[in-house]
């Protein structure tokens, strides 16, 4: 179905030759050279032995999935907005196209969905996959990641596969949530993706610009008969030119896209005599009230008034932690105890108890990783503890080098657990670069290079295992000590931690064995591990498995004095540890915190308006450190 490229022997190759030229931010990648063979994947995102694509079970549950989902959207999205809809009819043609859409807020794709007739393959955030019921649900319903900072052939080949099949694929052409100058409607350049992909599978791009989404960040417009108007208007289908040659047809693409979107946008804005509070705003803005600078005051005293109330981020934030609660039991249900699970944890327990933390966390000196910390961005070495697990077994961190070279402080970021990604770590390397630190983020056992195959990120770390959630907590702790020291005889001798939730933890007991530490934050560490394991939320699964198995607190309580920092003492100076808890969480009860920083005395509290789950606390926690100065590379500790 694609159009033939001039010079080309084939229009498969052509199509090959288009491909290579593809990336995920503009649908552009490199060609790729021999042909591997993809593991089939089921719905649920885990590996099979047989491909299942294609039968019946598959083909049923994606059908009842989506209409499941289309049903529940219309019902939510119908109770909370009234959608003005203009020509509707040119979204339900038989024959398959991309849909091309501005983006303001992240209710689009579910509100153009809820108009359209037809079933719409979004291409969604590869970032929202490896959560585990929020990526069960987009492979449910068809949709398929794109990654946006890494080329990535497999997406590109989906979405023509589904437009030559005759399916909608709907596409965000911004490449993100855009308003104001950087939004197309204000006549910012279309990136080349959607034309090249359309030439490519020989189908038309069917325009579309949605206004008012962006209200629905306002915690308030969800209250009963409010319905916020959204404005939606479907263009004519702009043709993929195929009888051009490939650049100018992709080139003219791009400029009917282009006019289109301003076309469309104007169009609304006249029909329905919107105002500037009607149009795009900022989700930030949105969520408080507050419009634009720009806007007239009597705007701004109604979005102040409109500001969400601390019982609705309450609410909203423990909602988030009570859905990852019960993700993590999910996932925990796959992981059972056997008959000698008890006498296994008696004498493990038995073995460590006359253990003090700093033998149990004795770091041997490792020469290769010395070598390695001068050898690139990625270190990678040999774990001191070998697991059952090959792919457990390397340590790895990635070096983002700052300008002052080897010898500036560095900073040793510690994710959470099942980190979705890494991406707001790497923005945070960065910052701290410009600072004048080097930076490194660990990856911390069974999550992300060490991933075991046929497991979620992170999965195993936190499981009815005891055995093994110490050592991995161990051996998170001596591979960051290992770090420290190699670092240290490449010429770096200041060291910041920065833990967040199940890094908190590692980060909490490496203050008790490491002295010299410019800072340990530590946002929302699992520090009080009796509650964690027999109160906690995330761990209801957990305890039933240890009770079945017959292990009891006592017996668990017996490590505590190497797997708890609140049972322990910091050997860094405890000024200069930050302990940063949500005022919603959870899963890290502010009480715990509290009791933590009052027993190392000396430390400080930053108290933030979240739950566990959020990037409020990170900020903040970055300021408070400016503020302190304790990231000031200039000093010394």
């Amino acid at each position: 179905m694609g159009g033939s490229v001039p010079g080309a022997k084939s229009e498969a190759e052509a199509g090959n030759n288009d491909e290579a030229r593809m990336t995920n931010d503009e649908l552009m990648t490199k060609p790729e050279g021999r042909k591997r063979t993809a593991t089939p994947r089921s719905s649920f995102g885990f590996r099979n032995s047989f491909d299942i694509r294609h039968s019946s079970f598959v083909i049923a549950f994606h059908t009842v999935a989506n209409r499941l989902a289309a049903l529940f959207m219309k019902l939510l999205f119908g109770s909370a907005a009234r959608v003005h809809v203009l020509r509707a009819k040119n979204a339900n043609r038989t024959d398959g196209f991309l849909l091309a859409s501005n983006h303001i807020s992240h209710f689009d794709p579910f509100i153009i969905s809820s108009v359209v007739r037809r079933k719409i393959d979004w291409m969604a955030m590869a970032e929202f996959f490896p959560l585990p019921m929020v990526g069960w649900f987009l492979r449910a319903v068809d949709a398929f990641p794109a990654a946006r900072n890494r080329a990535d052939r497999g997406t590109i080949r989906t979405a023509i596969e589904r437009l030559k099949a005759h399916r909608v694929v709907g596409v965000f052409p911004e490449g993100g949530i855009r308003n104001g100058a950087s939004s197309l409607l204000q006549g910012a350049p279309v990136r080349p993706g959607v034309s090249t992909l359309a030439h490519i599978a020989g189908v038309s791009v069917l325009p579309c610009v949605i206004l008012g989404s962006d209200r629905l960040y306002n915690a308030r417009r969800w209250l009963p008969f409010r319905r916020t108007p959204v404005w939606l208007a479907f263009g004519e289908p702009i043709p993929c030119r195929s009888e051009l040659p490939k650049s100018n047809a992709r080139e003219r693409i791009e400029r009917e896209l282009s006019a289109a979107f301003q076309k469309l946008y104007l169009e609304l804005r006249e029909r329905f005599q919107l105002n500037l509070d009607d149009l795009p705003h900022s989700p930030q803005e949105r969520m408080v009230g507050t419009p634009r600078a720009n806007a007239s005051p009597a705007r701004t005293v109604r979005g102040r008034r409109s500001a969400p109330t601390l019982p609705l981020r309450r609410f909203a934030a423990r909602g988030v932690d009570s859905l990852m609660c019960a993700s993590m039991n999910i996932l925990q249900m796959r992981h059972r105890l056997h008959t000698n699970s008890r006498d296994e944890m008696e004498a493990y327990v038995a073995a460590c108890e006359t253990m003090s933390p700093h033998e149990y966390y004795a770091a041997p000196h490792d020469v290769d990783l010395v070598r390695a910390c001068g050898n690139g961005a990625t270190i990678s070495w040999r774990s001191p503890i070998t697991t059952k697990f090959p792919a457990n077994n390397t340590a790895r961190a990635d070096f983002f080098s700052c300008a002052n070279g080897p010898s500036a402080p560095t900073l040793l970021i510690l994710h959470a657990l099942l980190s979705a990604t890494h991406i707001g770590y790497r923005r945070l390397a960065a910052h701290f670069n410009a600072l004048g630190w080097n930076a490194c983020f660990v990856h911390l056992p069974y999550h992300y290079s060490r991933v075991p195959r046929g497991y979620w990120n992170g999965e195993l770390a936190i499981t009815a295992d005891l055995i093994r959630n110490a050592e991995g907590l161990r051996q998170g702790v001596m591979e960051v000590r290992q770090l420290i020291a190699a670092l240290r005889e490449r010429g770096s001798h200041e060291f910041g931690v920065l833990g967040v939730s199940y890094g908190g933890w590692i980060g909490a007991l490496l203050a008790i064995v490491e002295r010299d530490l410019r800072f340990v934050a530590l946002m929302g560490p699992i520090v009080n591990v009796e509650h964690a394991i027999w109160q906690n939320r995330a761990s209801i699964f957990m305890r039933r498995q240890l009770r079945r198995a017959n292990i009891e607190p006592a017996l668990v309580a017996r490590h505590f004095h190497l797997s708890s920092p609140m049972h322990n003492q910091p050997l860094c100076n405890p000024e200069r540890v930050l302990f940063v808890s949500g005022e919603f969480d959870l899963i890290s009860r502010p009480q715990d915190i509290e009791e933590i920083h009052q027993k190392w005395a000396g430390s400080e509290l930053l108290r933030v308006r979240q739950g566990h789950f959020g990037y409020r606390m990170l900020r903040e926690t970055v300021a408070r450190l400016k503020q302190r100065r304790l990231i000031d590379a200039n000093l010394t500790a």
